[in-house]
């Protein structure tokens, strides 16, 4: 019998059954789940195993890497560069990066880029852990990418690039010239006090961090009814996108510390649930505890210019805006269309809505097949929108729409 530690404040119980019902019911490993509602900590809870296959558990500090949720943790930084007038999101990306204009992207501009709309989500070579610590090299390899279909016209998930490219902008336009990593730690992590890392520091013991399960041998048999045909199909073949865009770090193991010291800002970040639902509160309440400006939001929640969802990479519809998934027909979340986060391959799962002051986060160690709408992190979801629906602070019309 799994132990669930934790709180939830008073009228948020259901999200405590659900979360114990994930490790009865749900295989569930290890996981923590948070919500910040107008600012106050509504749920914090945790448990299970640390470790896939050991026993020592899942305690109130532990750290996992939470993959594609670190992007939108990523594009939180350039939103904070945005509101200090360092970044034009609608200016070309070669006027902050000359070098990027090379092979016909001298009009990419950085809407384009965050929105993964600029065809260039594969690499002419694959890059190594060692290599990624060069990021002068990095930043080479990036600027001399051709585009695979005419910036703009479509779009395709980029599944580790749009990070590095992430990287690359944040070094040129920081008057510093910091890291990405660093830009996060400084400028977001310490002023709203985070436990989370892209770039693991060495003084983080061991017994902090979760391992997670891997997707492969025969539990990838379970992708076949989890997750979408396209998705599958274009995740099994060498020559896809999909399969070539998540090949671009030919050796990264997540557990492994030497794949986490390193800045992946699309991939490894380390932190808990309770950071990330920390950090999208203070994005869900406009971010003026970091310095987000009206304007800034604005852009942020404004709807994606999507003219075609499918998604050239996935094959299936997905949304995108600067640096953001957002809410779409068939990949819904929060509880209208400014909401604004990511999910994370393997079922977490972390956003903002504006709209109900909210900000969530799931994470865990089960790495499953689901694309989006993971039964356990959906349920949780469901769980923390009924508390909400029953609350008073909440709009009548608002709460009558998430209480169904």
């Amino acid at each position: 019998m799994t132990t669930v530690q934790g709180h939830v404040a008073a009228g948020f119980e259901e999200v405590r059954r659900e979360f114990e019902r994930n490790f009865i019911e749900r295989g569930e490993i290890g996981a923590a789940v948070a919500a910040y509602w107008h600012g106050d900590k509504v749920v914090d809870l945790w448990g299970g195993r640390r470790t896939p296959d050991g026993r020592e558990p899942w305690t109130e500090d532990t750290m996992v890497v939470v993959m594609s949720n670190t992007k939108a943790i990523a594009a939180m930084t350039l939103a904070v560069a945005a509101a200090r007038g360092w970044l034009d999101y609608h200016a070309p990306v070669a006027r902050y990066w000359p070098e990027f204009a090379q092979n016909a992207k001298d009009d990419i501009t950085v809407r384009q880029l965050l929105g993964h709309e600029a065809g260039l989500a594969v690499l002419d070579e694959r890059l190594t852990i060692e290599k990624v610590h060069d990021l002068d090299y990095v930043a080479r390899v990036l600027a001399r990418q051709k585009p695979s279909w005419t910036p703009g016209t479509r779009h395709g998930y980029h599944f580790v690039t749009i990070g590095l490219y992430m990287q690359e902008l944040i070094r040129r336009i920081d008057p510093g010239h910091r890291t990405l990593g660093r830009f996060f730690h400084e400028e977001i992590a310490n002023p709203l006090q985070l436990e989370f890392y892209i770039g693991l520091p060495p003084e983080i013991p061991d017994t902090r961090l979760a391992k997670i399960t891997r997707l492969v041998g025969v539990r990838g048999i379970q992708a076949f009814w989890k997750a979408p045909l396209a998705v599958v199909r274009n995740g099994l073949l060498p020559w896809s996108t999909l399969r070539r865009s998540m090949d671009v770090v030919s050796d990264a193991d997540f557990n492994d510390r030497r794949s986490l010291a390193v800045e992946l800002p699309s991939t490894n970040g380390v932190g808990t649930a309770r950071a990330m639902a920390r950090a999208y509160s203070a994005f869900a309440e406009g971010g003026a505890e970091i310095g987000l400006n009206p304007e800034t939001f604005g852009r942020i929640t404004a709807a994606p210019p999507v003219q075609r969802p499918l998604d050239e990479t996935m094959g299936v519809p997905t949304y995108f805006s600067l640096g953001f998934a957002r809410a779409g027909p068939d990949r819904w979340f929060g509880s209208s269309t400014r909401a604004f986060g990511h999910p994370g391959v393997g079922g977490s799962m972390a956003f903002a809505d504006p709209d109900a002051h909210l900000g969530y986060a799931y994470v865990m160690n089960k790495l499953d097949y689901w694309l989006f709408n993971d039964p356990r992190e959906k349920a949780l979801r469901d769980a923390v929108y009924r508390a909400l629906g029953s609350q008073p602070r909440l709009p009548a019309s608002l709460a009558s729409r998430m209480g169904q």
